[in-house]
């Protein structure tokens, strides 16, 4: 562990590699696929999201500065620690970020990891205990998959879902890593073919610590949420609708259980809805959030299994837990990236400007009130 200085000068990502010298290896060399080149590989999704770890602990990940095209994006980490009412800039010091950051929970800790970006090709990982007062570096050494929770520690064990399908599962502390799915293994077994899996999602635990993942279904009426039991990918998830193939959008391990983001329908008629677990096993689902031609823009959980999501159009919601009703939210204040659960249940907006971040509450009334600002160094053309 070392003591995070002053906000580095980004650089090409090339020159990281040799910072990881105390690194603990998570992943091993990729095995081949038994699906061929066919077998199904993981999603893209959006990477905006919040969370709220064991004691209240708050963080959001956000994508700041300009093109990405350009290689001007980055990606950056904000907390808010429970009992205060500020946010703070806290991404992890010393790896160029361009290609995302993919962040998760356990108990107050909180593990990062950096998406591969230009010479980058595989995962640093950063893990904090003390709100990001100090990080410990690891590695991955492989890609991570473009999704929001691609990353799942439980204490001392942790999922990968890697970008080519794969799930890699490191052991308690000190144990070496074992390949748990290969490309297309999800898919090929029995539970994947009921639901004719045609991209995995999401990796998370269950409260007793098994392993899940989740995946968009062909098939209608299935929800592609499988757990690691008896050496097997059994299906483990909520009711689906009937008549319509289901998307996992989300499968999220919280201080209460596991929660998820569900997709189901098209066009017109397609709805969101969310569904939560305490023990993996036994599920409670929401009511439909009607979405139609809506794109998701970003979505994220909060404290007691809330729920926001942030749509196109100028729409948000939110949903604050098992046995609740969907709310809509007044339109988010312009370029809105994440939403988060403020002090007192207060619903806060965070809206990104080139190297500004704008936090806004939600008052009573329905607007939208600024209550802090903070602008990141961000250097343009550092990673050019």
């Amino acid at each position: 562990m070392r003591a995070r200085p002053g906000r580095p000068g980004r650089r090409r990502a090339r020159i990281f590699a040799g910072l990881l010298i105390a690194a603990v290896p998570l992943a091993g060399c990729a095995s081949a696929s038994s699906q061929g080149s066919a077998a199904p590989a993981a999603a893209a999704a959006p990477l905006a999201t919040t969370m709220t770890v064991a004691g209240g602990g708050t963080w959001a990940v956000v994508a700041m500065g300009g093109s990405a095209a350009d290689e001007n994006r980055f990606w950056e980490l904000f907390t808010r620690p429970a009992g205060s009412t500020r946010w703070a800039l806290d991404t992890p010091p010393g790896v160029a970020d361009n290609g995302g950051l993919v962040a998760s929970g356990s108990g107050s800790a909180l593990t990062v990891a950096f998406r591969p970006s230009q010479d980058l090709t595989f995962s640093p990982l950063a893990t904090t205990s003390d709100n990001g007062r100090t990080w410990g570096t690891g590695l991955l050494d492989a890609a991570l998959a473009a999704v929001p929770d691609a990353l799942a520690a439980d204490g001392g064990t942790m999922l990968a879902l890697l970008g080519d399908g794969a799930i890699d599962q490191a052991g308690p502390a000190g144990a070496s890593l074992a390949r748990l799915a290969a490309p297309g293994a999800v898919a090929a077994s029995a539970a994947g073919r009921r639901c004719q899996v045609t991209a995995l999602t999401a990796v998370a635990y269950t409260a007793s610590g098994t392993p899940l993942a989740a995946a968009s279904c062909g098939r209608p009426g299935i929800v592609g949420i499988f757990a690691r039991t008896a050496g097997t990918w059994q299906a483990d998830g909520p009711a689906a609708p009937s008549g319509s193939p289901v998307r996992v959008l989300r499968l999220a391990g919280t201080p209460t259980g596991d929660t998820t983001l569900l997709a189901s329908g098209t066009g017109s008629a397609a709805s969101l809805l969310a569904a939560w677990t305490s023990d993996g096993t036994h599920w409670t689902t929401s009511a439909p959030l009607p979405a139609g031609t809506r794109q998701v823009l970003a979505d994220g959980t909060g404290p007691a299994g809330s729920v926001w999501v942030l749509l196109t159009g100028g729409r948000a919601a939110t949903i604050a837990g098992p046995g609740a009703p969907w709310r809509q939210l007044p339109a988010p204040p312009p370029a809105t990236a994440a939403l988060a659960t403020g002090p007192g249940g207060t619903t806060e907006a965070l809206a990104v400007a080139g190297t500004s971040l704008t936090v806004y509450q939600l008052t009573p009334a329905g607007t939208w009130n600024r209550a802090q600002a903070i602008t990141v160094p961000v250097q343009y053309g550092s990673s050019s």
